[in-house]
């Protein structure tokens, strides 16, 4: 090996060390990305927040969302709904929680990932992958084109009706008039990242977690030193 050669390797495993002891940003902001969609989709599944009924129903799904997982002509068509969006609406939601502080970070993604392919499978698989039909194709495998080319058409008439019909500056003031298209982008999105976390945990110095190994790892090699 060169000299030059052999100075850029140091200089690239000396860099590296040095990054290892920020290597827990990383999944930190993996976490505090998902853990508000997860929490918010949690809970706007269940009724913790409807103080018109007692308090074990706050714990249950709501009626509506169970309505949509069950019923076959407008909704999912899933069996068991009220079992299904009551799992749903607390994997997410507490799963949320735990991968914001970074407890349980690998055991919780897994029914999260869980979650995340039910989801793309059952409620959105047919629209295809994009989850807006902003722009043509993008990617290889995009198996509903027709939505996107569909979208597009119906979003420019609506645009031109807005425009003619209506204050249209005031409607678009907080963003472009769209079309949701509803394909699984999102949620695969969703799934590898968690699958990300899975892999990695919740991150050096940056989770609960990583303090308990570290506590636990101190106390076994105490307890060794003491027995020694």
């Amino acid at each position: 090996m060169s000299r030059f050669a052999a100075s850029c390797h140091r200089t690239y495993t000396t860099v590296l060390g040095k990054l290892s002891h920020v290597e827990g940003l990383a999944p930190l902001l993996l976490r505090i990305f998902l853990a508000p969609i997860l929490i918010k989709a949690g809970y706007g599944k269940l009724q913790l927040g409807d103080t018109s009924v007692g308090f074990p129903e706050r714990l249950l799904a709501d009626p509506n969302v169970v309505s949509w997982f069950g019923n076959a002509d407008w909704g999912l068509g899933l069996p068991a709904p009220e079992v299904l969006a009551f799992l749903a609406g607390w994997t997410e939601f507490l799963g949320g929680w735990l991968l914001l502080v970074g407890l349980m970070t690998r055991l919780v993604a897994v029914p999260l990932m869980i979650t995340m392919v039910v989801a793309a499978v059952t409620a959105h698989w047919d629209n295809g992958w994009h989850a807006l039909p902003e722009t043509k194709l993008t990617v290889p495998w995009e198996w509903r084109a027709d939505l996107i080319d569909e979208g597009l058409e119906r979003k420019s008439r609506a645009v031109a009706i807005l425009q003619e019909h209506g204050n249209y500056d005031y409607l678009s003031a907080a963003g472009s008039i769209t079309v949701l298209k509803n394909g699984i982008e999102y949620s695969a999105t969703y799934f590898l990242m968690l699958l990300t976390l899975f892999f990695m945990g919740g991150g050096r110095y940056t989770s609960i977690d990583d303090w308990l190994h570290r506590r636990i790892v101190s106390t076994v090699s105490e307890n060794t030193l003491t027995t020694a």
